[in-house]
């Protein structure tokens, strides 16, 4: 049993995949999160230049 719970210790196979996965899934959140500000601010940004652009002719 002792020889059995070693090993499980000691096992670092798919290790790498959980860390991988766990990166992934934090760059997603700050994606979502982002999306709602980056969104508006672009918004913003084309409000800004259509009123310009109606002004000047």
């Amino acid at each position: 049993m002792r020889r059995l719970l070693n090993q499980f210790a000691t096992d670092d196979r798919g290790a790498t995949a959980i860390e991988y996965g766990l990166i992934a899934a934090i760059i997603s959140l700050v994606i979502i999160g982002g999306s709602g500000s980056i969104r508006s601010a672009l918004w913003d940004t084309f409000n800004t230049i259509l009123t310009r652009m109606a002004a000047a002719t």
